[in-house]
């Protein structure tokens, strides 16, 4: 099992010297990975935003080993060229350390509405299965033609590829038990669930994930070998036993990464003392 922490893009996380210090103390202590939120405009928060590729700019040049990327990117409020020249730089400046995990994005209003874009969720839904598709073919490093029913591309090859072949592994969040964002997941690489009653830094339930993994794996291509993912998070103690106590019966259930976070409505959400301590004591210990 592999262990990241999550940040927000904003408070003292929409500095991305600060996204520096988190990265280094977070490799430092032995974790796995580090993602931040990608939110524009989050009402809930009326904070300094950061942007999300400059943040992880910064984290990619001050380590050598940890995983980056957001969690999540929404592909439909973005252009799916612009986003895939973003990545595929990223992936070159940390030498294929990019993870790339999407998501139909949220507050709807906060997020689209207030920006003129369309705010309907079959219609976003309908723009992140094309823009996925799109980015695939953009990060292949291939000429691109398409023609569909949201974007448009004549002739475009965009050059380097990523530095992963054939692609940065994809991970897609949604709420169970929700399932058409699971069946979304199941097509790419990892599932990152979120769910209705253990909002986000609260523990998720044993059962619930067991459920979630077994109908997620029933979608699979029966022919694929691939790894895949099951990203679950939440807030822990900082003894890494304790810690571990927690998350031993997710990993049973079939979780692979846990991805440390703050409770979402608690003081220390986007600040960086009390993140940096949790960082420094480490990630949990499993038996």
């Amino acid at each position: 099992m592999r262990f990241s922490v999550n940040i927000p893009n904003f408070g003292d996380f929409a500095d991305p010297r600060n996204v520096a210090t988190v990265a280094t103390a977070a490799e430092a202590a032995g974790w796995d990975g580090l993602f931040v939120w990608d939110h524009l405009n989050f009402r809930a928060h009326p904070r300094p935003f950061g942007d999300p590729w400059m943040l992880l700019t910064a984290a990619a040049l001050a380590t050598s080993r940890i995983r980056l990327g957001t969690l999540v990117t929404p592909v439909a409020r973005r252009r799916p060229h612009q986003l895939a020249r973003q990545v595929a730089t990223l992936d070159s400046l940390t030498g294929g350390r990019v993870i790339f995990s999407t998501g139909l994005g949220g507050p709807a209003e906060d997020e689209y509405g207030s920006f003129g874009e369309p705010t309907d969720p079959v219609l976003r839904a309908q723009r992140l299965d094309e823009g996925l598709d799109l980015l695939r073919r953009y990060w292949s490093g291939e000429p691109v033609d398409h023609d569909g029913p949201h974007y448009q591309v004549r002739d475009v090859t965009l050059r380097p590829a990523t530095v992963q072949r054939p692609r940065p592994p994809v991970w897609v969040a949604g709420f169970w038990p929700s399932r058409p964002p699971m069946r979304r997941a199941a097509r790419w690489d990892g599932v990152v669930p979120l769910f209705e009653d253990a909002p986000h830094g609260h523990v998720p339930p044993v059962e619930q994930v067991r459920e979630l993994v077994a109908y997620v794996h029933r979608h699979r291509d029966d022919a694929s070998d691939a790894p895949f993912e099951v990203v679950l998070g939440g807030a822990t103690p900082a003894d890494p036993a304790r810690a571990g106590a927690v998350i031993g019966p997710l990993r049973d259930a079939g979780a692979t990464w846990w991805d440390e976070r703050q409770v979402q409505t608690g003081p220390d959400l986007d600040r960086l003392p009390p993140v940096l301590r949790r960082i420094e004591a480490g990630p949990p210990a499993l038996g």
